[in-house]
């Protein structure tokens, strides 16, 4: 079966754009060739951590996150391109994203940065960690293990673009729970405004990459780095968990119990504090 076509272009809703009044962050711009990617900067003292979220998350909703960090680091979430507020672009390679990343970098010169990844933003942050020294270290939270050779991505694109499409038409905080009934409410509303936000050829062709490009290459070259999974996650399961390990031993693996997945939404309480630990080590 083919994946769905997209039935409008991708749309910031007023309401999307009124949460940003909520939200204890500074709008920045930076450039990255002809595009312009916008990200959210905390501020603060802290070491600069640069924050890239999953395949369908806006910059805003890493916020819950990003929000208990700011007296450890400087969080800067990363509308990825596509996504949120920043450009669409014409191709959506991991090498893409690395390249915007770096781009945030330079732009915001930020110096000696951790990064941070979720999901998609894990697999941009290892690409990124492989060819770029000047960085204090990596946080990848459940990266994308699937590639060739492996087995498919769990959650089919048919199921990515048929959530966009609702967002499309106007979806609500509990339609969006009746798929994530175990988000916080505020995450939940947040997905349900946001969502449209996404470009549908940015989804398909970053899943198709999930399949197609291979996390393993970049992976035994990051360090320092820290690998945290979910224990109930379909996307890095037991197996995977240990093929990490064991490509790269000087990796350190952090499961969180209970979660799937989504580690943040699951189990913020756990996640938050796992990561906080981490954080502290990276920076000492």
């Amino acid at each position: 079966m083919s994946a769905p076509a997209a039935t409008a272009a991708r749309a910031v809703l007023q309401s999307a754009l009124a949460d940003l009044a909520d939200v204890a962050a500074t709008s920045r711009w930076v450039r990255s060739g002809t595009l312009r990617l916008h990200v959210l900067d905390y501020g603060g003292d802290g070491p600069p951590l640069v924050i890239l979220p999953g395949i369908t998350s806006p910059a805003i909703t890493m916020d819950f996150v990003a929000r208990e960090l700011t007296d450890l680091v400087r969080p800067v979430v990363v509308d990825v391109r596509g996504r949120g507020l920043s450009d669409t672009g014409d191709s959506y390679t991991l090498v893409d994203y690395a390249d915007d990343t770096v781009a945030v970098l330079d732009g915001l010169g930020l110096n000696r940065p951790l990064l941070l990844g979720h999901s998609m933003g894990a697999r941009i942050a290892a690409v990124t960690a492989a060819r770029e020294a000047a960085l204090a270290g990596t946080v990848l939270v459940d990266p994308p293990m699937s590639g060739p050779g492996r087995g498919p991505y769990p959650t089919s694109l048919e199921a990515f673009l048929g959530q966009l499409a609702r967002a499309q038409r106007g979806t609500t905080a509990d339609e969006v729970a009746e798929a994530w009934p175990r988000w916080p409410r505020r995450e939940q509303q947040l997905r349900a405004r946001w969502l449209s936000s996404c470009d549908a050829a940015a989804i398909e062709a970053t899943h198709r990459g999930f399949e197609t490009e291979d996390f393993f290459t970049a992976w035994p070259s990051v360090a320092p780095t820290v690998l945290i999974h979910g224990s109930d996650s379909p996307v890095v399961t037991a197996e995977g968990a240990a093929e990490a390990a064991a490509r790269n031993r000087a990796a350190r693996l952090i499961e969180v119990p209970g979660s799937g997945h989504m580690v943040f939404w699951d189990q913020p309480a756990a996640a938050l504090t796992a990561l906080r630990t981490v954080l502290g080590e990276l920076n000492g």
